[in-house]
Protein backbone atom coordinates (compact mmCIF):
# COMPACT_ATOMS: atom_id res chain seq x y z
CA UNK A 1 0.00 0.00 0.00
CA UNK A 2 1.36 3.33 -0.77
CA UNK A 3 -0.66 6.77 0.51
CA UNK A 4 0.06 9.02 -2.57
CA UNK A 5 -1.34 12.42 -1.53
CA UNK A 6 -4.23 13.88 0.24
CA UNK A 7 -7.41 15.56 -0.87
CA UNK A 8 -8.41 18.53 1.24
CA UNK A 9 -12.12 19.68 1.10
CA UNK A 10 -13.31 22.98 1.56
CA UNK A 11 -17.27 23.36 1.54
CA UNK A 12 -18.43 26.91 0.85
CA UNK A 13 -21.68 28.65 0.24
CA UNK A 14 -20.48 30.28 -2.77
CA UNK A 15 -17.73 27.60 -4.40
CA UNK A 16 -17.06 30.29 -7.26
CA UNK A 17 -15.84 32.79 -4.57
CA UNK A 18 -13.56 30.59 -3.09
CA UNK A 19 -12.20 29.11 -6.22
CA UNK A 20 -11.57 32.47 -7.39
CA UNK A 21 -9.68 33.67 -3.97
CA UNK A 22 -7.93 30.15 -4.56
CA UNK A 23 -7.10 30.54 -7.62
CA UNK A 24 -6.42 34.54 -8.21
CA UNK A 25 -5.11 35.73 -4.28
CA UNK A 26 -3.14 31.87 -3.42
CA UNK A 27 -2.37 31.54 -6.76
CA UNK A 28 -2.94 28.18 -6.32
CA UNK A 29 -2.66 26.03 -9.83
CA UNK A 30 -5.55 23.73 -10.15
CA UNK A 31 -6.70 21.67 -13.03
CA UNK A 32 -10.51 21.18 -14.30
CA UNK A 33 -11.92 18.01 -13.44
CA UNK A 34 -15.00 18.51 -15.52
CA UNK A 35 -17.54 21.05 -15.96
CA UNK A 36 -15.72 23.58 -14.47
CA UNK A 37 -15.07 21.99 -11.02
CA UNK A 38 -11.69 22.65 -10.42
CA UNK A 39 -9.01 21.02 -8.26
CA UNK A 40 -6.16 22.95 -6.88
CA UNK A 41 -2.58 21.91 -6.63
CA UNK A 42 -2.26 21.97 -2.31
CA UNK A 43 1.12 23.32 -1.11
CA UNK A 44 2.98 20.88 0.35
CA UNK A 45 1.41 19.23 3.53
CA UNK A 46 1.75 17.24 6.32
CA UNK A 47 -0.51 15.65 9.14
CA UNK A 48 -1.02 16.27 12.90
CA UNK A 49 -2.96 14.07 15.37
CA UNK A 50 -4.11 16.76 18.50
CA UNK A 51 -6.37 14.85 21.37
CA UNK A 52 -9.96 15.43 21.32
CA UNK A 53 -11.34 17.92 23.94
CA UNK A 54 -14.04 19.95 24.60
CA UNK A 55 -13.13 22.53 21.88
CA UNK A 56 -12.05 20.46 19.12
CA UNK A 57 -14.11 17.02 19.64
CA UNK A 58 -13.01 13.50 17.97
CA UNK A 59 -14.02 13.67 14.25
CA UNK A 60 -13.06 17.26 14.04
CA UNK A 61 -10.96 18.15 11.10
CA UNK A 62 -8.90 21.99 10.64
CA UNK A 63 -7.22 23.31 8.04
CA UNK A 64 -4.15 25.70 8.51
CA UNK A 65 -2.00 27.11 5.67
CA UNK A 66 1.54 27.41 6.57
CA UNK A 67 4.06 30.01 5.80
CA UNK A 68 7.46 31.00 6.65
CA UNK A 69 7.11 34.76 7.87
CA UNK A 70 3.25 35.47 8.63
CA UNK A 71 4.17 39.80 8.80
CA UNK A 72 5.13 39.35 5.04
CA UNK A 73 2.45 36.99 4.38
CA UNK A 74 -0.46 38.94 5.58
CA UNK A 75 1.21 42.12 3.99
CA UNK A 76 0.94 40.55 0.84
CA UNK A 77 -2.42 38.95 1.19
CA UNK A 78 -3.75 42.32 2.59
CA UNK A 79 -2.08 44.07 -1.24
CA UNK A 80 -4.38 41.69 -2.86
CA UNK A 81 -7.20 43.33 -1.15
CA UNK A 82 -7.77 40.51 1.74
CA UNK A 83 -9.39 41.91 4.42
CA UNK A 84 -7.81 40.18 7.86
CA UNK A 85 -8.74 40.78 11.09
CA UNK A 86 -4.98 42.10 12.23
CA UNK A 87 -5.00 39.26 15.48
CA UNK A 88 -1.64 37.02 15.34
CA UNK A 89 -1.73 34.93 18.16
CA UNK A 90 1.90 34.17 19.95
CA UNK A 91 1.64 30.63 20.94
CA UNK A 92 4.14 28.02 22.00
CA UNK A 93 4.09 26.06 18.61
CA UNK A 94 3.89 29.08 16.11
CA UNK A 95 2.39 32.42 15.15
CA UNK A 96 -1.26 32.16 14.49
CA UNK A 97 -3.80 34.21 12.65
CA UNK A 98 -7.26 33.51 10.08
CA UNK A 99 -7.69 34.24 6.33
CA UNK A 100 -11.26 34.45 5.30
CA UNK A 101 -12.27 32.09 2.18
CA UNK A 102 -14.64 33.99 0.17
CA UNK A 103 -18.19 31.83 0.54
CA UNK A 104 -16.32 29.24 2.75
CA UNK A 105 -15.35 30.96 5.89
CA UNK A 106 -12.24 30.89 7.00
CA UNK A 107 -8.63 28.62 7.48
CA UNK A 108 -5.93 29.58 9.63
CA UNK A 109 -2.86 31.24 8.73
CA UNK A 110 0.40 30.10 10.77
CA UNK A 111 4.11 30.58 11.05
CA UNK A 112 5.35 27.30 13.21
CA UNK A 113 7.84 27.20 15.73
CA UNK A 114 8.39 23.55 15.66
CA UNK A 115 10.12 20.87 13.08
CA UNK A 116 8.09 20.55 10.40
CA UNK A 117 7.53 17.24 8.32
CA UNK A 118 5.86 18.58 4.97
CA UNK A 119 9.34 18.76 3.37
CA UNK A 120 11.09 15.18 4.52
Amino acid sequence: MAVIGAHTILYAEDPDAARAFLQDVLGLPSVDAGGGWLIFRSPPAELAVHPADTSAPSGNHQLYLICDDLDATVGELRGKGVQLDGRVEELRWGRLTTVPVPGAGTVGLYEPRHPTAYDL
